[in-house]
Parts: structure tokens; sequence; C-alpha cells
């Protein structure tokens, strides 16, 4: 089967890392760039508790491009093992099944949490983390019967969603029933990334809330905020216009676009906070949201997540945010502010019960409380491969939201 896959090796990274300051293609569209399209063997059972699942599409995520552009931080590195077949957004038809897998079929409709954690790994007795149901938070990622690897599409034994073929533990295949299609399916990820976030740090009511980001996180934020009918106010800071349509259609109250020179005074006035001028540097904000969730991972971006927070408030970092300068952390002790960091989805507390986070997205879609196959803007084959990157690393030019193969 044919695949994408990506393999440090140090050459290829120099080279891109040079090439691509001059030609960003380079990171993708080279015989010695990290990223290659090749042929390989379809990824066997590790043993009889796995599924082989073939994939209908495979997602390319933020932290998919991350990688690609060579932006990860060198801290994530033992966690990975090369070369392993990019792609964790995933929804697909059950293939085989293990000898001990009772609740699935052949032909069932699954979407895969692709987490690595102690089940996984085959690993007993389980970690303190995978002992709650925190399985994001594993203290074993790196062991067990599997390579290192965080998650499906990071480690090689278990492919990726960027080829047509993956292995999962049965743990992390969840049946998709009828009403949720298979748009919704491959988006059912990146919605649990942001029910993960919400879910463990919730509005209250009648609170202000701010959305930093108008990409694939932020905008399904505000549709699990709305899902999950938390009686609050909303407002998203977004990058283009496209973007703030989608964050009103989702429930945004009020939108904010970044690239209006006056951004800073529009969102102080929505927040009904006081803009200071101080000495010299970036406007300071006096009041403020009751809690942020950052959906970028950038300077600016993080830096406005701090300044714009009230005094005691709550900032959420869901964005991809790696080795940075910049970032002023005097609001966080001035104002005494919680900052919290969100990573994937584990199991809520939700109605009562502790429940998967992937069951509750499933949950949300069946219900018809949210629907994210808007948001799959463009659709390619594999071996478009590079159309498909560079539509998803322009999404201004393109209009893209998701961008998804179809191996």
């Amino acid at each position: 089967m044919k695949a994408l896959q990506f393999d440090y090796k140090l050459p290829r990274y120099i080279f891109s890392k040079i090439t691509g300051k001059f030609l960003p293609s380079a990171y993708w569209d080279s015989r010695i760039s990290c990223l290659q399209y090749l042929e390989q063997l379809e990824p066997e059972l590790p043993n009889e508790n796995w599924v082989k699942v073939r994939v209908k599409y495979g997602g390319i995520c933020g932290s998919d491009l991350n990688l690609l552009f060579l932006n990860d931080s060198p801290a994530t590195s033992p966690f990975v093992s090369f070369p392993f077949t990019i792609g964790h957004e995933i929804v697909g038809i059950i293939d085989e099944v293990g000898s001990k897998v009772t609740h699935l079929n052949s032909g069932d409709r699954v979407a895969i949490d692709p987490i690595l954690s102690c089940a996984s790994r085959g690993i007993t007795p389980p970690c303190t983390a995978c002992l709650k149901g925190n399985f994001s938070l594993c203290a074993h990622k790196t062991e067990g019967d599997l390579s290192p690897g965080l998650l499906i599409g990071a480690c090689r034994d278990t492919g990726g969603g960027w080829s047509s073929y993956i292995v999962a533990h049965k743990s992390q295949a969840f049946k998709l029933p009828e009403e949720v299609n298979d748009l919704n399916g491959v988006m059912v990820e990146p919605f649990s990334c942001a029910l993960h976030s919400v879910l463990r740090n919730p509005p209250s009511k009648n609170d202000t809330v701010f959305v930093i980001g108008g990409g694939v996180i932020g905008i399904c934020v505000i549709a699990a905020i709305r899902a999950l009918e938390i009686p609050c106010n909303i407002v998203a800071l977004v990058k283009h216009p496209f973007q703030a349509e989608l964050a009103s259609h989702y429930g945004a109250d009020e939108i904010i676009l970044l690239q209006k020179p006056n951004y800073v005074e529009d969102l102080a006035k929505s927040l009904k906070g006081k803009v200071l001028k101080p000495l010299f540097g970036p406007e300071v904000i006096e009041g403020g949201a009751d809690i942020v969730y950052e959906c970028v991972g950038k300077k600016q971006s993080i830096n406005d997540a701090l300044r714009f927070s009230k005094n005691g408030g709550k900032v959420i970092l869901l964005g991809l945010a790696g080795i940075m300068d910049g970032i002023d952390w005097t609001t966080v002790w001035l104002n005494e502010l919680e900052v919290k960091g969100s990573f994937a989805y584990s199991t809520e507390q939700y109605r009562g019960k502790r429940v998967p986070t992937f069951n509750i997205a499933i949950e949300l879609m069946r219900d018809g409380k949210v629907d994210l196959s808007p948001l799959v803007t463009h659709r390619f084959p594999l071996e478009d491969y590079r159309n498909a990157i560079d539509t998803a690393s322009n999404k201004k030019n393109r209009a893209a939201f998701k961008v998804v193969f179809e191996p």
C-alpha cells in the first residue's frame, strides 16, 4: 500500500530547514525531505486484542503541519519511533478482528482514538493515570509491546491515517451509529480535543469566554460549549473572514478580526475591559474574560490570552505552544491567573458518569447537537499529497478549513 511516512535523518532535516526558508514545498516535495511517499506492507495485528482498519478519511491536523515544517520541540522526540506513517484523525472500516476482540466485527465503521496508553501497550498493572482514565497522561509512552509513540500516527508499529490501513487496540475503536456520517467521523478526534478542554475546565453560567483562534480547534471549542448547552457569552478572535462566519455559525456571540488595526480596543470593549497605556510596549488590559481557550500556540496569541484574562481568571492552552521567546508572564502573578494545558482526550465526568471523550463526541453528533461535516472543505487522494499539504498550509488563499485524505 502507499503511505506518507516521516523519517528523521540529520541530512534530510538540515536540507529541509535550510531550503524550506526559501521554498516551503521543500519540506514535503523532495526526495531528501523528511516526508516520503512510498510503498509499504500493510500493518499486521500486534496481538489478538487488536483490529485492522481500512482508512476512509485521514485528516491533516495542525500538529501534522507543525511536524512537516520541523517546528516541533525536541522535547517530544523521545515519544515517537521512526519511520512512522503520519495521521491520527481517522475514520474507517474494520477489516480484520483479533480473536480476543468480542465487541467489534469486520465491517464495523469506527472512529479511532489514537492514544497509545497502557492498554494498547499490554502493560499490567496500568499506570496511575490510566487507572484514573487519564489515558493521555499515560506514564509508559515508550514501553510495553509497542515502539515509542504518543499515538497512532507517531509510532512505527501501527501505521497512520495517511495510508490505506492502520491497526488499533480494541479499546481505541469506537463504533459509529448511522446518524454520524463519515465526515463527522473524521472530526470526532479534533472535536474530542475541544470537548476534553471544556469538560475539564467548564465555564460557569453567565461567564464571558474568550476563544483565541478560528482554526479547527477554536471552532470546535465554540461548538463544544454550545453542544453542551453551557449558558455563557463567547467572544472569538479569528484571523480570516471565513473563520468569522464559522465562529458565528457554531455559536460565538461576538467575533473580532485579528487583522483589524484596532482589534485590541474592539476586543477590550467586547470583554468589558479597559485599555491602559504602559510607558512602552503593548497595551495593558484591565479586566477581561473569565476563561480563555488559547487555540493557536503562537507568541502573540499566548500574550493575548494572558493579558485579556481578568483578575483570578483561567487560561487553557490548547495550541501547540513550543519553545518561544517574548511571552510576558507578568499578569500570571499580578492577576493570580490559573494557566493549564490541555492535551488530547481521555475520560470525562459527564451526566454523573465517567465516560470516554470519544463516546461523548459521538453521542452529541448522533443526537444532532452538533454537525461538524461542513468543516471538511477539501478531500484529496493520497497520491495528490503535494496539493493537499499545500492547501492545508495556505488556508487563506484556498479558503480551506479541514483537509482530509481519501486513501
